[in-house]
């Protein structure tokens, strides 16, 4: 076959370790069997982290010196592709797909790249994840040995808080647990207790800050936190595991493939550990609500026989064989309701370790039993995202550190902590972030 015969593709993600490897070996399977025969070539290009690949999307799409060519197709999350969408750079997939093509599709995953409401399709959705806990079981269980404490009481966030505080007294002052993503904890928390903060139609937001439903998330987050129950030290909770910081924590399904295998505290302090994943906790009587995560592929504006290429390479990928060799590989889950089945995956032949059965086990009962909610794109949402990912966060750490200065000088705990565990305190972060969010209202 000549060169001008075959169709290059570039598809820009943000996959690292054992993801990255999994999805150039299908890459590769690709372009080895169905792209020889049809003329296809993908090539795979990871861009480092989701904020470096959004940035070089962003450089290129805008010309920027130095930029890259724009990708055929990159991976994005909906804030990201509505940004694109908005410069008229994204193809409506819609068209491509056939009707029993999109209803193979979990709903939420086919609809997420629908800014408009008019069935359009802007995200092909191609792996998906949802949150879990996860348990260094080793550590956990002379815990639960010497208190009784089992694992039915991490099932509601209230009960994390109240396990975390027994824990802390066990161990002499040791945090139990962390989070991940707060943006998830906050926009997903809210709506388990009846709440969505950033409520969109037609890329419009109209804000719903709840007092008392943010108090709750207060109470759950930022106060353990100030208290020593909850931690967040390292880039990510499952570093904090590996140091002993921690020994559980809230993250996606595939930062399964981070967790740690050792505790290292220090030179002469380490050991083995095993890991527990279980459903993700939730408001005590909440709503059904889990978090639907996971970038989709995005096309850009190319010639018919890029575009046709694209789809000939999205199709394969998300078919249930190859979704869920990736899975498999990654923790991610297979995007339609065929492979979205822990039976399917069982049954593929694949190589399935115990660890990962478990993962995955959870991450699909998760999707099947919940309301997956992930925000609908709006101008600015990336911003407002991350003033619900830090504004609580780091005033929680930075308040904590300042208890543990104030105990370093010969103050009390109570005394130290006073100002930062006062309705006061909530008030005035509350306003604040309140008059931040107000900004992106429509």
């Amino acid at each position: 076959m000549s060169k001008k015969e075959v169709t290059d593709i570039t598809v820009w993600n943000y996959y690292n370790g054992d993801q990255l490897e999994s999805f150039n070996r299908l890459v590769s399977t690709f372009n080895e069997t169905i792209g020889k025969a049809k003329g296809i070539r993908v090539s795979s290009s990871s861009q480092g982290t989701v904020n470096d690949l959004e940035a070089n999307v962003m450089d290129a799409a805008e010309g920027k010196v130095g930029s890259a060519e724009m990708p055929t197709i990159f991976a994005a999350y909906a804030d990201t592709a509505y940004k694109l969408d908005q410069m008229g750079m994204v193809v409506d997939l819609k068209d491509y797909l056939t009707e029993d093509e999109k209803a193979a599709f979990v709903p939420g995953y086919i609809t997420e790249g629908d800014f408009d409401g008019s069935g359009s399709i802007k995200i092909f959705p191609v792996a998906k994840s949802t949150e879990l806990m996860f348990f260094n079981d080793t550590d956990w269980q002379r815990f639960s040995k010497d208190t009784f404490v089992r694992y039915g009481a991490l099932s509601t966030m209230e009960g994390v808080t109240a396990v975390a505080e027994q824990y802390y007294n066990w161990s002499g002052g040791k945090a139990l647990f962390g989070r991940d993503a707060l943006a998830n904890y906050m926009l997903v928390g809210a709506k388990q207790l009846g709440c969505e903060i950033f409520e969109v139609h037609n890329g419009k937001m109209t804000l719903h800050f709840d007092h008392d439903v943010v108090r709750k998330l207060w109470d759950n987050y930022y106060v353990p936190l100030v208290k020593g129950y909850f931690a967040a030290n390292g880039r990510f909770r499952s570093d904090d595991v590996k140091t002993g910081n921690i020994i559980a924590y809230v993250g996606s399904s595939p930062s399964a493939t981070f967790f740690p295998t050792q505790v290292i505290a220090d030179d002469m302090d380490s050991h083995d550990i095993t890991r527990k994943a279980l459903e993700s906790p939730k408001f005590a009587n909440g709503e059904d609500y889990a978090v639907q995560q996971g970038a989709g592929m995005v096309v850009t504006k190319a010639s018919d026989a890029e575009i046709q290429a694209s789809l000939v390479f999205l199709k394969w990928f998300t078919s249930p064989e190859h979704n869920i060799t990736f899975s498999v590989d990654s923790g991610y889950l297979p995007v339609t309701h065929e492979g979205n089945s822990i039976d399917a995956i069982r049954i593929s032949g694949l190589a399935l370790s115990n660890e990962m059965d478990e993962v995955l086990s959870a991450a699909v009962d998760t999707v099947n039993e919940n309301h997956l909610y992930t925000p609908h794109a709006f101008s600015g949402g990336t911003n407002a995202r991350a003033i619900l990912e830090y504004s609580m966060s780091d005033k929680a750490s930075a308040d904590r550190a300042a208890v543990k200065e104030a105990m370093a000088q010969g103050q009390s705990f109570e005394e130290a902590s006073a100002q930062f565990l006062s309705d006061e305190c909530f008030e005035a972060w509350y306003q604040d972030t309140l008059a931040s969010l107000e900004a992106f209202q429509g």
